[in-house]
């Protein structure tokens, strides 16, 4: 794959069909490498009349690494932040949001479709909000607003998430550690075999494997504070894509990510996680193309021409996609926002009785 210089470093990107298409790049999430956005997701897209880049984010896979003279502790983060204090952090989301449009100057592409997963998601909402004369459209999937009145991560998931990596040469630790993460914060509805999560966790270890950069990744998210502000002053036309069943990333912070973005359409999907298992890759690219098309037009594209996610689909899944798609400006259903309610209500008191 290419490298190209973007924001004074080398960036690892990937890219799918006609230079002369409209381009969507992919902003994947913390520590994750360009290969977790799934090829077969790329040539939908393709085939929809669109280009696509996928890249690695600086301190991932195949990009820079981005050492510094002073190593990140996190006990020293954590207390700064809870006396109010700044962090030491090696960048910033920001800093990563200009590294995608970097990219874009490097390959001489004026104006994209951003979509983000996850950290990706709130770093695709930064170039959105700082640069919208480089932003035909934003998708937001399974990511957050930065409110801190949010529900956290569930206790398993973020007990998972703060244990110490593996050793670089115990491959066997790493592809355990790997496939115990996808279970852990995977689809319910929508479950990937254990012999596929091996297969995805083999291919990217040995891509490339590097603990540190993931601390630094997370030490930029702590630290993004509040995006509500930036959110409302989006314009570009936004989708907002969340699983119900997230045990990361809660959908309470993809309603609330909708909530705070002018005009943006939502959808959630009942059973799924905060993963993309392929069962939903139609759903991820009709978010992406709904975005897009609320931007620039429809593309016509000749029905031979059109790839069909589905048929690849080596089984049914546990239960059907749902989406619930309000219009524009208008809150999700009763039942939904009851849940919702529910959820954070249950957060509250648990850290009221942690407190007390």
């Amino acid at each position: 794959m290419p490298k190209a210089q973007a924001n004074g470093i080398e960036l690892e990107y990937e890219s799918f069909g006609s230079e002369d298409d409209e381009t969507i790049l992919l902003i994947m999430g913390l520590g994750a490498q360009l290969t977790q956005w799934p090829v077969e997701l790329c040539e939908a897209l393709v085939a929809r009349g669109y280009r696509v880049i996928r890249f690695d984010n600086r301190d991932t896979g195949l990009s820079s690494r981005i050492e510094r003279d002073r190593a990140f502790v996190w006990s020293d983060a954590l207390f700064s932040l809870m006396s109010g204090k700044p962090a030491f952090v090696a960048y910033s989301l920001s800093d990563m949001a200009a590294d995608a449009v970097g990219l874009l100057d490097a390959l001489g592409i004026e104006k994209a479709h951003i979509a983000g997963a996850s950290m990706g998601g709130m770093i695709a909402q930064h170039v959105a909000a700082e640069y919208p004369e480089r932003t035909h459209s934003l998708t937001s999937i399974m990511s957050s607003s930065g409110n801190p009145m949010l529900p956290p991560a569930k206790p398993r998931v973020l007990g998972l998430f703060l244990s110490p990596s593996p050793a670089p040469h115990d491959t066997d630790a790493i592809v355990a550690r790997g496939v115990r993460t996808y279970e852990t914060i995977g689809s319910p509805g929508f479950p990937t075999d254990e012999v596929t999560l091996r297969d995805w966790v083999m291919r990217d270890a040995t891509r490339a494997y590097y603990p540190a950069g993931v601390v630094r990744q997370m030490a930029a998210v702590m630290t993004d504070g509040d995006r509500r502000p930036k959110l409302r002053a989006i314009r570009a036309p936004a989708v907002v894509l969340h699983g119900a069943d997230d045990p990361l990333v809660p959908v309470a912070a993809g309603v609330d990510t909708a909530e705070n973005i002018p005009w943006a359409d939502l959808r959630i999907v009942e059973g799924m996680g905060h993963d993309m298992p392929l069962a939903l890759l139609p759903a991820i690219a009709d978010a992406i193309v709904s975005a897009a098309e609320r931007a620039t037009g429809v593309k016509t594209i000749a029905p031979e021409e059109r790839i069909e996610l589905a048929p690849a689909l080596t089984g049914p899944p546990s239960r059907p996609a749902e989406c619930i798609i309000p219009d524009p400006g208008t809150p999700p259903p009763a039942p939904l926002m009851l849940r919702l309610k529910l959820r954070v209500a249950s957060w509250w008191r648990r850290l009221l009785n942690f407190w007390n």
